[in-house]
């Protein structure tokens, strides 16, 4: 009898800790998850309001702005901490959060990851080599990435720089119709190098 009250004491005990536990790393997660100074937490002096619909009401304290939100069963919260005074607003925090994570989501997943895809030549490039140089960087410029020219200078031929910049603006030309130059010719070391970007890219960035 003693044994098994012992071990149902046990049992109990382990029962409590782990309920207290997932409390703790519950209580942990949502601090984590707070972005903003929401309630009780907004301890500035006076603070500038805006309703549940999107209207001002002003200047107040935040214990009169905590009222009206607990009137209106929803949560203050501050969203322009900078402003002065700051600007708080009363809102279904949990409501607000979900949106703010979903645009977050929505944003990450449409970013298009930069690639920059290099294409290397010689200063005494022949016109062959050009043409299939030229058509891998149309390829690349279609696909959306950016192209890196790139001409490496060995031994005298760093007496030929001038040269290299001339055949990168030649190439460069080849591809106006599909790319825009980023960067001019520059020359680091022994190699000088130009970018260029998509031309679609470049376009909506000037509209913008």
């Amino acid at each position: 009898m003693t044994g098994t009250l012992y071990d149902t004491g046990r049992l109990f005990l382990s029962i409590c800790i782990i309920f207290i536990y997932k409390i703790y790393w519950r209580c942990i997660t949502i601090a984590r998850d707070i972005q903003h100074e929401i309630n009780e937490r907004i301890r500035d002096r006076e603070i500038r309001v805006i309703g549940p619909d999107g209207d001002m009401l002003g200047i107040m304290s935040p214990r009169e702005a905590q009222k009206i939100a607990d009137d209106n069963e929803l949560d203050l919260v501050k969203v322009s901490p900078n402003a002065k005074p700051p600007v708080c607003k009363i809102l279904d925090y949990g409501k607000f959060r979900y949106e703010e994570i979903r645009r977050q989501k929505e944003a990450k997943k449409n970013q298009k990851a930069v690639v920059i895809k290099e294409i290397r030549m010689s200063v005494r490039v022949e016109e062959h080599d050009i043409q299939v140089k030229a058509k891998n960087a149309k390829k690349f410029l279609n696909q959306g990435n950016r192209v890196k020219l790139t001409i490496r200078f060995r031994g005298r031929e760093m007496a030929y720089t001038e040269q290299g910049r001339k055949v990168l603006l030649d190439f460069a030309n080849r591809l106006n119709d599909d790319g825009v130059v980023d960067k001019k010719p520059k020359l680091e070391g022994r190699s000088m190098s130009i970018f260029m970007s998509p031309k679609k890219d470049k376009e909506k960035s000037q509209e913008k």
